[in-house]
C-alpha cells in the first residue's frame, strides 16, 4: 500500500467546516489510482478558528483518511526537525509538501528557508532513503500584492526552490517541483486572500495530481469528483 503524507501549513490543515485540498486529492486518487493507498501522519484535526487551536474534527466530508502533518502557522522552520521521526513512524512513501509562506512572513528569509528545505530533505531521506517528495512553490497571497519586500522574498525563494529540486533530485528518492496552478488567483481561489475556497482546493489538488501523473505515472489526469 502506498502511503502519502501531507506536510503543510494552514492552507493544508484547513479550518472547521472545510473539505480541504487533501480531500479533493483523495477523491482523485480513489477514482484514478488502481493500487491500494492511504494517507498517513501523526495528526487528523482541522484548525478551529474560534479557539485558535487544531482541535476540530468537523470536516465537511469526513469519509476519507484524514491523517497529515500540517499546522496553522507552521512552515519549513517547524517541520524540518519533525520529519525524520514522522516519516519513520508513519512509514511514509510519498510526501506532498506545501510550505514557505509562514517562514518568509515570520521566521526566515529566502536563503534561510531554502537551507531548511535542504535539511528537511536530508532528514526525510535518513528515515526512508526511497521516499518521494513533491513540493509546491509558495503561492501568491494577498500580502504579496500589498508588501513589495515580501513579494521579492517569495519570488527569490521560489527560484531557490527550483534550483534545489534540480540539485537534489535523485532517482532513488525523486524530488518533484510541482508547477503552481497556472490559473490560481488569490482574489477568486481563496476566501480571505490566503486560504483556498472550493475552487482553490481543486486547483491545488489538480497541480499535485498532474505533476505526479506526468512525472511518476502515479494516478491519472485530474477529474474533480462531484
Amino acid at each position: 500500500m502506498l502511503r502519502f503524507m501531507f506536510v503543510g501549513d494552514s492552507m493544508t490543515i484547513g479550518s472547521a467546516g472545510e473539505h480541504t485540498w487533501r480531500y479533493r486529492l483523495w477523491q482523485h486518487l480513489r477514482d484514478s489510482y488502481d493500487r491500494p493507498f492511504t494517507f498517513v501522519g501523526p495528526r487528523e484535526t482541522l484548525h478551529d478558528q474560534v479557539t485558535d487551536a487544531p482541535t476540530s474534527y468537523a470536516y465537511a466530508a469526513p469519509d476519507f483518511p484524514r491523517a497529515h502533518l500540517a499546522g496553522w502557522g507552521e512552515g519549513w522552520h517547524h517541520m524540518t526537525p519533525l520529519i525524520a521521526e514522522t516519516v519513520r513512524a508513519c512509514r511514509a512513501d510519498v510526501l506532498l509538501v506545501s510550505l514557505g509562506l509562514i517562514d518568509l512572513g515570520f521566521y526566515t528569509n529566502a536563503e534561510q528557508t531554502a537551507a531548511n528545505v535542504r535539511a528537511f530533505l536530508t532528514n526525510a531521506r535518513s528515515a526512508n532513503p526511497r521516499v518521494r517528495v513533491a513540493v509546491m512553490p509558495v503561492l501568491h497571497n494577498i500580502r504579496v500584492e500589498a508588501d513589495t519586500s515580501f513579494a521579492e522574498q517569495v519570488a527569490h525563494f521560489n527560484e531557490l526552490l527550483a534550483k534545489t529540486a534540480t540539485d537534489l533530485d535523485d532517482p532513488r528518492s525523486p524530488l518533484l517541483l510541482v508547477p503552481p496552478p497556472a490559473a490560481y488567483d488569490f482574489h477568486t481561489d481563496t476566501y480571505d486572500g490566503t486560504h483556498p475556497n472550493e475552487r482553490g482546493e481543486h486547483r491545488i489538488a489538480e497541480a499535485f495530481a498532474t505533476a505526479m501523473d506526468e512525472e511518476w505515472g502515479l494516478g491519472g489526469p485530474y477529474s474533480p469528483a462531484s
